[in-house]
């Protein structure tokens, strides 16, 4: 009897030391929630292009409506142009684990989706590097673009449909205009698709 308890012992104390390690190990374990994408909870990564609420004037004799300036294009830093380009993306494998982000640290970059499929967007707040506790996750509709400020963190582009589609808007020119950080393995952010809001 006194042997079997020597022996339980000796198996707690290495399942508390193996639960401690991974609790070392890991400097940060999250899965990410989703959000629904409104111009108030983007508002500090840059602009929502959207026009559902948004204010227009009539152009064309009254046969056309503009909704007008929706975002800025901020793209002029060390010579800088805009320009117009189309991105055609294939989605991930979720639960999809976050290992970098990016950002644009001359310029603004913006996507507005051309085909109506919902997509998500993952962004963190403008400083030195992603903080991965910071990254939050959106939905679009499908019908509402974003248009990233310059310098603020974000994932490449998340689709969820085959061949998804997206106009871009952002900068050409000199100077190294797209950073790249990779996270840590012991850093462990997940995005799964089981709390995906209504649209």
């Amino acid at each position: 009897m006194e042997l079997q308890n020597i022996i339980d012992q000796s198996i707690e104390a290495q399942s508390k030391e193996a639960s401690a390690t991974v609790t070392e190990t890991l400097l940060l374990n999250k899965t990410l929630k989703i959000e629904p994408l409104t111009p108030e909870a983007f508002k500090p990564f840059g602009d929502l292009i959207d026009k559902d609420n948004s204010e227009f004037f009539m152009i064309n004799n009254g046969s056309t409506r503009r909704y007008h300036r929706m975002a800025d294009v901020d793209v002029a830093d060390n010579g800088g142009e805009p320009i117009i380009s189309i991105f055609q993306a294939t989605p991930l494998q979720y639960p999809l684990s976050i290992k970098m982000m990016e950002r644009h640290p001359l310029g603004s970059q913006a996507f507005v989706p051309l085909l109506g499929n919902p997509y998500l967007i993952l962004v963190a707040p403008k400083d030195d590097s992603p903080n991965p506790d910071a990254i939050r996750a959106f939905i679009s509709n499908g019908k509402q673009g974003v248009n990233y400020h310059k310098g603020v963190w974000h994932h490449p582009v998340l689709v969820l449909k085959e061949e998804d589609q997206f106009l871009v808007v952002d900068r050409a020119g000199p100077g190294n205009n797209c950073d790249e950080v990779y996270f840590s393995d012991k850093v462990q952010v997940e995005l799964t698709l089981d709390d995906l809001v209504s649209i």
